[in-house]
Order: structure tokens, then sequence, then C-alpha cells
């Protein structure tokens, strides 16, 4: 696996500039203040760009060389594109027994241990804060067999939805009540916590699918989550096992949030109707974005492959999906998602 890298360039603040001079990235603010960033002495892991800010094709090339994720980010925070570099392709091998996984024991394995993680954490979640677990839950999901993968998915997200909308409804009560939505929304949510929780969900999604793509998996071949057009399913997947975490961040950082927190647009809802929306105002969304940055290098209490006995999450998620393609290749017997306690 490839040594971690530390060093983290965000543009974040509207009018700032990236570029390359001599072996060195340029950070260049709206009042031409500089800082350097000497590409063979720094350890730079990570380039967050946000919508009214620019960057030199020389800086995206070396970016693109030397494989540093790359994130393009909307002016609210939310991920739209990445800098992918060719190399990610390379191991084709990965992705056949992906293939060939779907279509026998191992993507039925695959799709309960991703329910099994997911469930797990957000148990852990609920004890943290005192609220009501159902223990029986993790022996139902045990019990679900079939040899059917169309059919083991329908059961299993059966269950995980009944389940996820319970543990919804216990987190919820832990921020103020003027905050609480009615229930979880996903897409064009129209409250402020479900955007809360939406964005920070959509930044998790960029960081497990650039950890797919190291591990030279592929991202819309998923086990758990069906295939569709568009859809990143084993991103999906993937993120059912670290949500629990997000979580976490977010009732720790959001359950002090006022109403001048937020702010309402007028969105489009379609062609002829108009909606409001609720989201964080553009300031608070800015600190929030910088301290979930922040808790991915949190570390946990899982040991490392190689060495240590923690790690940071980010790292945690990028060894994660490196075991899974090694189960897929049958370099490991099974695989089995590793889930930490919470502090």
């Amino acid at each position: 696996m490839r040594k971690a890298k530390v060093e983290k360039i965000i543009l974040d603040k509207y009018g700032s500039y990236l570029g390359m001079q001599k072996g060195c990235f340029i950070v260049r603010d709206k009042h031409g203040k500089e800082q350097k960033y000497p590409l063979f002495e720094e350890k730079i892991g990570e380039v967050v760009l946000k919508t009214g800010n620019t960057v030199s094709i020389g800086a995206l090339a070396s970016l693109g060389f030397w494989e540093i994720d790359t994130l393009i980010l909307t002016r609210r925070g939310r991920p739209v594109a990445m800098l992918k570099s060719v190399e990610y392709d390379s191991h084709a091998k990965t992705r056949l027994s992906q293939y060939e996984a779907y279509k026998n024991s191992k993507g039925l394995h695959i799709a309960k241990q991703i329910v099994l993680g997911k469930i797990r954490g957000q148990n852990r979640i609920l004890r943290k804060h005192g609220l009501n677990v159902n223990e029986n839950v993790v022996k139902v999901v045990e019990n679900i067999e079939s040899d059917n993968l169309r059919s083991l998915r329908r059961r299993l997200l059966a269950v995980e939805g009944k389940y996820a909308r319970h543990y919804f409804n216990q987190i919820f009560q832990l921020f103020p009540e003027w905050l609480r939505p009615r229930s979880r929304k996903t897409f064009k949510a129209f409250d402020g916590l479900n955007n809360v929780f939406n964005l920070a969900y959509q930044f998790l999604a960029w960081k497990i699918h650039i950890a797919l793509i190291r591990a030279k998996l592929e991202p819309y071949l998923g086990f758990l989550h069906s295939i569709q057009f568009g859809k990143p399913s084993l991103v999906c997947d993937f993120q059912e096992l670290y949500r629990y975490l997000i979580d976490d961040f977010i009732i720790q950082h959001c359950t002090e949030l006022k109403r001048r927190d937020f702010s309402v647009k007028h969105e489009s809802l379609s062609r002829k109707r108009k909606g409001k929306r609720e989201y964080l105002n553009n300031l608070q969304t800015r600190d929030f974005m910088k301290n979930l940055y922040r808790y991915f290098q949190t570390k946990v209490e899982i040991p490392r492959i190689r060495v240590g006995k923690r790690q940071e999450i980010e790292t945690l998620i990028n060894e994660e999906a490196y075991l899974l393609a090694k189960y897929l290749r049958n370099e490991r017997e099974t695989w089995k998602p590793r889930i930490t306690l919470l502090n």
C-alpha cells in the first residue's frame, strides 16, 4: 500500500490561486499572500478546490502525475468532481474478481457483512449516547440465508431500512427540538439537519470513492446496492460501514447550532415549482467542513495492517478497501469489516 501522506492543500476562500513553480505548489490568496508547498519535501496527500478559486494546468498535471487526491467542491461544499490518475485503472485482475463475485457466494457474504457492519456501528452510537438498542437485530441479519444475491439483497435491505428508521428516531432526539426533522431524508431534503447529514455523507462518499479506486476496485459494481446507471453502488455499500462515524461527528459538532446558523434558499423542484431549502450558512459550512477534514485524521482503536495499534479514520477506509480487494482475489479466506469503538 502507498505510504500515508499528511499535508493537505485546501482552497476554500474566494479568490485563491493554486499554481506550480520550481517544484513547489504555490497558493496565493486574493490579497497576494503566498504559501509554498515543496513537492519533494512536503507529504502532500490531498488537495481540495472550491468554486471561486483558480488552478493552473501545470498544477493539475503535477497532481495527476503524483496521484494526489484532488476534490472539487461547490460553494456550499458539495463534492462534484475529482481528479483521477490513469494509473488507477491498472489492475484488471481485481476488477475481474469483483465481477465474478457478483455471481458467486462471495457476493452474498459481502452484502451480509456490510449490513452487519452498519448495524454494529449504529448500535455503538446508540450505546454511547444512552439510547435504546435492539440487540436482536444482528442475529436476525445473521440468520438470513439465500443463494440468490437479488433475493438476499431485498431481505437485508428490508431489515436494514426498518432499523435505520429506529436509529434516526433515536439520535434525532439528541438535537434541539426546533432542529429535529420528522424523519431522515436524503435526496433534496428541505430541513437544515438532514442537509447537514447529506453534506457530510457526500464528503464521506468521495473519501470512499478514491479509496476504492486506489484498491483497483470498480466503484459502480456493488453487492448490497443494486447496479443502476450513474449509481456508484460499491461506494454506497462502503458508505454504510462508516456512516456511524459521521453521525458521531455531527452529534458532537451540531447539537449547539442556532437558528441564525442556517439560511434558506429558493430552489427549483420541477419546471414549474420552487421550494425553500434550509442549509448551513456560508460561514458555518466552511467551519463545518474544516472540522470534518480534521475528523478524518482522528485516531481510532483499530490496528493497522502492518504496524501500529491505532490509525486515522481515513487510513482505516483505505485499508478496508484494500482488504476487500485481497478477499476478492482469493488472497484472504474471508472479509469482515472492522468497526471501531467510540470515545
